[in-house]
């Protein structure tokens, strides 16, 4: 496993990390999602966006050197106790297959709100579903196709 620093996302953090997330969903997206949507969703991922969501969550980032190479959160799931959702989870081009995904899960799952969950869900993207579901995940009500936010819920129970 790859060593790199993973620690709580601060507000410089914002620029570097909405670069690596649309360099990510442009190159890694692209097959599952059309240009429309993916234009979209890095549109709505700014770095404004970013702090918002790390302010509301655990957010983490993964620094390799002085390079911002992933992202990953933990929040309440629309305010149900013990109920907790992840998000944002990104790892660079470069990067992937180097078990960087596996880390953020990892350091996710030993977050104070996961430790405290008795279920966590987590809206999957159609290009990461299988790294999900291999993690432990599981798709949540039997869903077979992406819903209308082109997304798969999947979910753990503990």
């Amino acid at each position: 496993m790859m060593s790199v620093e993973i620690r709580r996302f601060q507000v410089a953090d914002a620029v570097p990390a909405a670069e690596m997330i649309s360099r990510t969903i442009q190159i890694s997206n692209a097959a599952d999602y059309s240009a429309i949507y993916i234009a979209q969703l890095i549109a709505r991922i700014s770095p404004s966006w970013l702090v918002q969501k790390a302010q509301a969550t655990h957010f983490y980032v993964v620094i390799d050197g002085s390079r911002l190479i992933g992202t990953g959160a933990i929040g309440p799931y629309w305010n149900q106790p013990n109920e907790y959702s992840l998000f944002t989870i990104f790892v660079d081009p470069e990067y992937q297959g180097r078990k960087i995904g596996q880390q953020i899960i990892h350091t996710l799952e030993n977050d104070v709100y996961f430790c405290q969950a008795r279920r966590v869900e987590i809206p999957a993207s159609k290009t990461a579903r299988n790294f999900y579901l291999k993690m432990g995940y599981q798709v949540k009500n039997h869903q077979e196709v992406p819903d209308d936010e082109g997304l798969y819920r999947l979910e753990k129970w503990h």
